[in-house]
């Protein structure tokens, strides 16, 4: 009986990958179609639309491999019993570099360099093959191979700085947290990510892009304008060096209460020549915050995963849940990765309803944007996003209603003009 639980897990692993890969094959023959969308006729050029959809149709193909391979991964790590194997392995080698095996931290902190040095290996190919491949046959790809490695290995030497003292922390709120135990990992998780919130902007993202400030000049007196209009405390307003990587463009804000930051990638300036499309596509960001977004998101957030560790609080002890996955001990850290497996329907439904949400955040944003009189300059400057981005003009309505956190262009641009026609 105890193996059904593992064998329930793969199965509905399985089925979901045949039910996303039925949407994909939906939005794959939406890929290519050999026309326009009505509402973007005459707004895209007939260029930039043929190289989108090349663009989307190799991604698409690369998606179908990549799953393909994930699925097959995952599923045989799970039935064969590799977790379990690797578990003890990474057990036995502590003693052979003098470390004590029956301490959980120094064995669960064992078995996740293995799992981190596994992970990189499995995921180097399909990395350097979308980079190097496909973004760069698209013209995308800026960064050099060495670029590459250098954040790969700052990417692994942060998670060494960092994933020890996090992991071991949680460890010992699980040994010792009692009947509290959810408020404790929640409340520590709330800290954690105040503290990286703080810590990001100013220490580790600036190890893998150059941040500078925005020059003096009319761009930079519109968009201070903006906020000032709106009391949004805006104390920085950046650049980053996104076309170091990438011909991606895209600008964010991030921080909170009263130490807020602007950031505009490089190849967003570069691309959009009117200062006023960049400020639209600010005035919508600020959308999110004055409609307060950003702060439903983030209780959402902690809401969601207090109610995680609530439900890991009440499998934790069931010897039968771990001895289905192969495990004949109780690892903090086990538990909680066959606690995620577990609860996989539950993501999916709260994915699903996220993204529901955050696509209806997005048309607010818009309205925001367009209350404020920037209405044609968004449009123009969302159009230019999906212009330069080479993002998919032809979206299948399922595919997107499952995936898309943003609504796709033709929706956005409707929700635009519909206030227009209204009012002519």
């Amino acid at each position: 009986m105890a193996f059904l639980y593992m064998e329930a897990v793969v199965c509905f692993m399985i089925l979901m990958y045949f039910f996303e890969t039925y949407l994909d094959l939906r939005q794959h023959a939406a890929l290519k179609l050999p026309t326009l969308p009505k509402t973007l006729e005459g707004v895209i050029s007939q260029e930039k639309f043929e190289k989108s959809r090349a663009y989307s149709l190799d991604k698409s193909h690369f998606h179908f491999v990549h799953e393909f391979v994930t699925i097959l991964m995952d599923s045989a790590i799970l039935f064969f019993g590799i977790l379990p194997w690797f578990w003890k392995k990474s057990g036995n080698f502590l003693p052979l570099v003098g470390l004590n095996a029956e301490n959980e931290i120094l064995h669960t902190l064992a078995f996740l360099a293995g799992v981190m040095i596994w992970s990189q290996i499995t995921d180097l190919p399909f990395s350097l093959y979308s980079t190097f491949v496909i973004e760069a046959r698209h013209g995308f790809n800026k960064q050099t191979i060495w670029l590459f490695f250098r954040d790969l290995i700052k990417g692994m030497c942060l998670a060494i700085v960092l994933g020890p003292p996090i992991v071991s922390a949680i460890i010992v709120i699980v040994q010792k947290g009692g009947p509290y135990l959810a408020i404790y990992l929640w409340a520590f998780m709330f800290v954690l990510s105040l503290v990286m919130m703080t810590l990001y902007p100013v220490l580790i993202a600036p190890l893998f892009n150059k941040f500078t400030p925005l020059p003096d000049g009319e761009l930079r007196l519109k968009i201070e304008k903006l906020a000032s209009s709106l009391h949004f405390p805006l104390k920085k307003l950046f650049v980053v060096d996104g076309s170091t990587r990438s011909s991606h463009s895209n600008a964010y804000m991030y921080g909170f209460y009263k130490n807020k930051r602007i950031v505009l990638y490089d190849t967003l300036i570069q691309q959009c020549k009117n200062d006023e499309e960049i400020v639209a596509v600010i005035a919508h960001e600020l959308g999110h915050w004055k409609l307060n977004h950003t702060m439903y998101s983030f209780i959402a957030v902690q809401i969601l995963t207090f109610l995680q560790f609530g439900g890991y609080t009440l499998v934790r002890n069931s010897t039968d849940l771990f001895r289905s996955f192969g495990f004949d001990t109780q690892p903090v850290l086990i538990g909680l990765i066959i606690f995620q497996h577990t609860v996989i329907p539950i993501q999916h439904l709260v994915s699903f309803g996220l993204n529901l949400v955050s696509r209806s955040f997005e048309f607010q944003a818009d309205a925001f944007a367009k209350k404020l009189g920037y209405g044609s300059a968004l449009r123009a400057g969302l159009v230019k996003l999906q212009e330069e981005n080479l993002s998919a003009m032809n979206t299948d309505p399922w595919y997107s209603a499952y995936h898309y956190s943003h609504p796709p262009l033709v929706e956005r641009l409707a929700a635009i003009d519909e206030p227009d026609k209204k009012e002519d």
